[in-house]
């Protein structure tokens, strides 16, 4: 970990709406994260509309998610490879055309859904690049947590805001017209990138690898480090267990016999959680305190699922997921010593895999929590989700704990050094 940051006074989020390039990339965020949003509901019931299958419409849903692995696992190599900001504005550019496409009445379902596909594969590319570019444009210190805790928090609020306004457009435009608005929003956060950020040289030279053999040894390089894989660990596996919850909310709600209110409440409480203890620790803190309260939180962050176990009501229920939610709070420290372990050369494609697995693990805890409600109660499946999950963190803190600066051993340091040198 850097020592520099953690001895500074908080920056403070208004020191990073300061930085002008950054303004630009948090409109552009917001801009193209509130279209995704109303299009994966637009178009989810264009697909109903169409077929009539609750199947299809569901996996226009899933389609968002399964992607991912394969754009972050074999497109990662574009994140260092080309320009940042034309990487960015390129991604823009392509998923408006495919939107585009999803407006033409011929498009057929199987068409639909292909759009859909190539849009999240594209999306881990995009995302993995932005976190890259952002460490040119704030450093990789305490400006940096804080612009990707800011990013962070637009994408929890984003999800409550966009599905409410996505159920507004409906009302008033067809599920075509209301995709429509996702064409504008892809570009204009593509003007937004392309007029306001500057345009820096590629991280790495192509060199004369092929761009899938170049993603490919970037993973290896990557998830071959111990200090590095401990880190993406500590970052993917609470996910999986923590979206059981909000996974499982509609049976809970009938297990309970709440009414359809109390769905919409489950569903928000957790990222009401997260909102606000990001807000806290990013701006009360001092990195020295986040980076120490990164552990301790992370290993007792699921804890408040366990209340499960005794189904609670409604008010106890809404209370645990916004504990749980608030355990996300460690993931500002962990952001700095991840930045940190990962040389600047593979920055990009970290990013990428970072933003691929999580979206991919998160999508298959909610399928394992699904699946096991069909044998068990949901708020058992609920209540085991925080127990295992509480383990598996613990046995990936004490990793994380092992594999930190000073308590390697030489072996293992010259390896990581020989293994980061090889990507150069």
């Amino acid at each position: 970990m850097s020592q520099g940051p953690a001895t500074a006074p908080p920056a403070g989020y208004r020191a990073v709406f300061a930085v002008t390039e950054f303004r630009a990339v948090f409109a552009a965020h917001l801009l193209s994260l509130l279209g995704v949003v109303v299009s994966e509901l637009a178009l989810t019931v264009l697909v109903y509309d169409l077929t009539g299958s609750p199947l299809l419409s569901a996996l226009t849903f899933a389609l968002g998610m399964l992607p991912y692995v394969i754009g972050g696992t074999l497109f990662a190599g574009v994140a260092d490879r080309y320009p940042a900001r034309r990487v960015l504005v390129v991604c823009d550019l392509v998923c408006a055309a495919c939107v585009a496409v999803m407006l033409v009445p011929a498009t057929p379902v199987a068409g639909l859904l292909a759009l859909r596909c190539l849009v999240a594969a594209i999306a881990p590319v995009f995302t993995g690049t932005r976190m890259a570019a952002l460490t040119d444009i704030l450093g990789d210190g305490d400006l940096y947590v804080l612009g990707r805790s800011l990013l962070r928090i637009v994408s929890q609020s984003a999800m409550l805001i966009g599905f409410g306004a996505g159920g507004a457009l409906l009302t008033v435009l067809s599920p075509r017209g209301a995709i429509t608005v996702t064409v504008v929003t892809f570009l204009c956060s593509a003007a937004l990138l392309r007029f306001g950020t500057r345009d820096r040289p590629a991280r790495a030279g192509s060199g004369s690898a092929t761009l899938l053999k170049e993603s490919l040894s970037g993973a290896r390089l990557i998830l071959g480090d111990r200090r590095i894989r401990a880190l993406l660990l500590l970052l993917w596996l609470p996910a999986m267990f923590v979206v059981a919850p909000e996974a499982l909310a509609a049976p809970y709600v009938a297990e309970i016999g709440a009414g359809p209110a109390a769905l919409g409440l489950l569903l928000c409480a957790m990222a009401v959680g997260h909102v606000g203890a990001e807000l806290f620790v990013g701006s009360a803190l001092r990195p020295r305190t986040r980076s120490r309260i990164v552990l301790p939180v992370a290993a007792v962050g699921l804890l408040p699922l366990v209340v499960y176990v005794v189904r609670p009501g409604l008010p106890l229920a809404l209370a645990a997921l916004a504990l749980a939610g608030m355990g996300a709070a460690y993931v500002i420290g962990l952001d700095q010593w991840f930045v940190d372990a990962v040389p600047p050369e593979l920055r990009g494609r970290a990013m990428t895999l970072l933003t691929a697995g999580l979206m991919t693990i998160q999508g298959a805890g909610m399928a394992l929590a699904g699946l096991a409600a069909e044998f068990f109660p949901v708020h058992h499946v609920v209540a085991g989700s925080g127990i295992i999950g509480t383990v598996v963190a613990l046995l990936v803190v004490a990793e994380v704990r092992r594999t930190a600066p000073g308590r390697m051993s030489d072996t293992e340091r010259r390896d990581g050094a020989d293994r980061h040198m090889t990507s150069r």
